[in-house]
This record gives structure tokens, C-alpha cells and sequence, in this order.
């Protein structure tokens, strides 16, 4: 169904400066040493994207007690992303990849279904990235709902 490249633990993950929901810059590079759940999803203010945000913010706390910074992105624009922080009182990093490059070089854009239909989009993703910058867990076509509560258990976080 798609043709694009899937990223897979021990790759080295692509490396990226987006913008944030308040207009600032933000760099994996610049994570580097830490540990980073980087997510991708469709479109905030949505309401599998907001269940999924949500539940991030709800659980932040404890990924970051254990060394993770959890960064979401999505193709909307800074000022979208503020709003949905300011809406649903998020915690996370919101970044804006409005021309979906940093989708592409991890996989998270292309083809996917969606009800019944092959079309092209941002496929919900998620990637763990270790402290020297490689991935140590790769998650494709993943689920809004129960998804954190699955990566908490996969990282052994439970």
C-alpha cells in the first residue's frame, strides 16, 4: 500500500529543526544525550489527534521521570498549534512540519487507507529515539486511542 522508505530500530533518526507552537525553533540534534518520543499525527483539534495529545500531556510527567521529551507533529501551522495547546491545555511540544518533510524522511507520509480508501496522508507514527540518536522503537499505522498506554507497557514504563 505504500512505497515509501519505513525507518526501523537501530536506524539512525532523521535529524530536524521545526517550528513550535509559539513561534520557537526546536532541533533533535539539540535533544541529543536525552531520550525523545517523537510522534506524528494528522491535524490538531481532531478528535483521535486530541485523545491521543491528551493522553501524552496526561502521562508527561512520568515519561519525563524516566528522561523522555515527547514532541508531536503535525503539518498545521504555529498559530493552529497554539490554539490547540491553549484549548486543551497541553503540555507536550507541539512542531509544525507544514510541508511534511520531516514526515517523509521518517515514513509518516503517504499512502494509507482511510475508510475504504487508498489516499495520501500523514500516517499516525511514532518513534523512540535513544540518547545517541538512533531509534530504538519504530511504530507505524498506530492507534489514537490507547496508544500511549501501549508505549508506556512497550518501553516497560508500566
Amino acid at each position: 500500500m505504500t512505497d515509501q522508505a519505513r525507518l526501523s530500530p537501530g536506524d539512525t533518526a532523521p535529524d530536524f529543526t521545526l517550528t513550535d507552537d509559539a513561534g520557537a525553533e526546536v532541533s533533535l540534534a539539540g535533544l541529543r544525550g536525552g531520550k525523545v518520543i517523537v510522534y506524528f499525527y494528522p491535524a490538531a483539534m481532531t478528535p483521535g489527534c486530541t485523545k491521543q495529545a491528551c493522553d501524552f500531556t496526561e502521562t508527561l510527567a512520568s515519561f519525563e521521570a524516566e528522561g523522555y521529551t515527547v514532541l508531536g507533529i503535525s503539518p498545521d501551522k504555529p498559530e493552529k498549534l497554539a490554539r490547540f495547546r491553549e484549548k486543551e491545555t497541553l503540555g507536550i511540544t507541539l512542531l509544525s512540519d507544514p510541508d511534511k518533510a520531516v514526515m517523509g524522511a521518517y515514513g509518516a507520509f503517504g499512502e494509507k487507507k482511510m475508510y475504504g480508501k487508498v489516499v495520501q496522508g500523514v500516517i499516525r507514527s511514532t518513534f523512540v529515539v535513544g540518547e545517541d540518536g538512533t531509534l530504538t522503537l519504530a511504530q507505524y499505522n498506530v492507534k489514537a486511542t490507547g496508544h500511549v498506554a501501549k508505549l508506556r507497557r512497550d518501553l516497560g514504563l508500566e
